[in-house]
């Protein structure tokens, strides 16, 4: 989950994307407050909970298809906080009076308008994940192989999709499976030896970790649709033996140079540094 604020006119708003499910989760309450226009955030929080416990009585969809995630506070501190997607978010609008409810509809189009184009032209998501690579100083090398295992792991998330696997906690379970399996530590780990917070940990790995990353995740795919692997259980079969196939192939490269694929390197402070296996 990476958090982040963005602007509308004078006022931030709070949101979570999403890496595994691709969705933006927006501050529900910082909403509630451009629309009610209240300086106060207590007085925004108090609408909110007297309007969310008013839908729910009336059975509106539109809360129960919030959520809620960690977002961070003007203590400095992380709370759950209630979220929802721009689609849930148009719907909530609709039942506060606001005269700027529509200039909120147009900028949650906007906010989600870039991410409309590239569904249309997945072209133009590639082009625009290059750019800011090449940015950051990878190498055309790094680059194609980041593109690469993306292309692999956009197919394996297709598979799930199609075979009864929620986007979002349960993508993030498998992830999780198959990571901890190939690389003996899981995501959080992983992240939190290379020393990322928000960060996506893809895009700190070095070539290596990219590719036996990529390699877990094609074998995930190839195992669960020889099986034709449905919902959680047999997905997680399939998860445990993809890794295994790649934790395998790393060992042995291990064993040969005498190096670590998975490592502590990182691409925060030394962009245009190409990241290598340490012993």
């Amino acid at each position: 989950m990476k958090a982040d604020m963005t602007l509308f006119e004078d006022y931030k708003i709070r949101r979570v994307y999403d890496e595994d499910a691709e969705i933006w989760w927006f501050s529900v309450v910082d909403i509630v407050q451009v629309l009610t226009q209240q300086a106060d955030y207590q007085a925004a929080r108090n609408y909110w909970k007297v309007l969310k416990n008013r839908l729910g009585k009336e059975g509106s969809q539109s809360v129960t298809e919030c959520n809620r995630l960690k977002l961070p506070a003007a203590d400095g501190k992380s709370y759950l906080t209630d979220v929802a997607t721009a689609e849930t978010l148009l719907r909530l609008v609709q039942s506060i009076p606001s005269p700027k409810a529509e200039h909120i509809k147009l900028w949650l189009a906007k906010v989600g308008y870039e991410r409309m184009q590239e569904l249309a032209d997945p072209a133009l998501s590639l082009n625009r994940a290059r750019d800011t690579w090449q940015k950051h100083g990878r190498s055309e090398k790094w680059i194609q192989q980041r593109m690469m295992g993306q292309e692999t792991r956009n197919k394996l998330t297709d598979y799930w999709s199609n075979h009864d696997i929620k986007k979002g906690s349960e993508f993030a379970i498998l992830t999780n499976i198959i990571h901890q399996e190939w690389a003996a530590v899981s995501v959080k780990e992983h992240k939190e030896l290379k020393g990322l917070k928000s960060q996506n940990l893809r895009d700190h790995m070095s070539e290596a970790e990219l590719i036996f990353t990529a390699l877990a995740e094609l074998s995930t795919r190839k195992i669960a649709e020889t099986k034709n692997a449905t919902g959680m259980n047999e997905n997680k079969v399939a998860a445990r033996s993809g890794g295994k196939i790649a934790k395998d192939a790393r060992v042995a490269l291990e064993d040969q140079t005498g190096g670590k694929v998975v490592n502590s390197g990182n691409y925060l402070t030394s962009p245009a540094k190409e990241i290598r296996g340490s012993n």
